[in-house]
């Protein structure tokens, strides 16, 4: 008994020790993943039939929005048209298989969502709708969604709430409000987009760059809230020529970087590209 009892104590001990280094990470975890609002949202939820009270009612028409998406063939994204059918929807099957006719589809399967976000604007770059909003094709989860900035991790939850006249008014919304992971200044000096990769995919487009002090020099740090989810106005993306989004859709066409390299080059410089600031 006394043996047992000692075990015991130890054991404890070494858990409490391991969770006293880990707590930074712990506490890092919990932050990025909003555990403390899921966890009260989804008790909430239990005992009132899934609802909740801050989504206000759909319109009931579709408006002048779209969402534009990148899936896999295999991706159930049939909630979009289902619970948003406020919304237009371009869905982009970036691996079709021989035999497959999906209503849209990308040029290659290259650059995770990227491609998708790149191929919509340019092939409906003359015929816009007011609103667009790029989303991943999750509808929600805690594991799979915890990057989509809702109580639930909900993309449904996300679009009811979204504010479309705050969008107008600023051009660009990242829909994680959550700066974790992504513009924390350890995270600013960014592995990803490095200033050659900045000047290699910027060079030749409207953002001018001149290593001598005219124009815009590549930054040396780069920042954004993750995770490539966001809203801009018709007018931000008209801001940049055609030819820009031609030229940053061929640069992940040739560049060598990987498909999962090049999507995260992406993902970190969508803001600068609708144009905010690199940090």
């Amino acid at each position: 008994m006394r043996l047992a009892l000692r075990l015991v104590l130890i054991a404890s001990l070494f858990v409490a020790v391991l969770l006293l280094l880990l707590r930074n990470q712990i506490q890092d975890k919990w932050d990025q993943y909003g555990v403390a609002s899921y966890i009260q949202h989804k008790v909430k939820t239990t005992f009132k039939d899934g609802t909740l009270d801050y989504l206000p009612p759909l319109p009931g028409i579709t408006g002048d929005k779209v969402i534009v998406m990148a899936k896999l063939e295999k991706d159930d994204t049939s909630w979009v048209t289902e619970e948003l059918s406020d919304w237009q929807a371009a869905l982009y099957t970036v691996n079709p298989s021989p035999n497959s006719r999906p209503k849209l589809s990308t040029p290659v399967n290259k650059g995770r969502e990227a491609m998708a976000y790149l191929t919509y604007i340019i092939d409906n770059y003359a015929s816009l709708p007011s609103i667009l909003t790029f989303l991943h094709s999750h509808r929600s989860g805690f594991f799979n969604a915890w990057h989509t900035d809702t109580p639930l991790h909900s993309n449904v939850d996300a679009l009811h709430t979204l504010k479309l006249d705050v969008v107008k008014e600023n051009g660009y919304v990242n829909l994680r409000c959550n700066h974790n992971p992504g513009c924390l200044e350890a995270h600013t000096h960014n592995a990803h987009v490095t200033p050659a990769v900045y000047e290699e995919l910027f060079r030749g487009t409207s953002t001018e760059l001149n290593s001598t002090g005219e124009g815009q020099k590549a930054p040396e740090r780069v920042g954004a809230a993750c995770c490539a989810q966001f809203a801009v106005s018709r007018e931000q993306v008209l801001k940049r020529p055609l030819e820009d989004y031609v030229k940053f859709r061929d640069w992940i066409l040739e560049t060598e970087e990987s498909d999962a390299k090049s999507g995260r080059v992406m993902e970190f410089l969508w803001h600068v590209i609708f144009g905010r600031d690199a940090v």
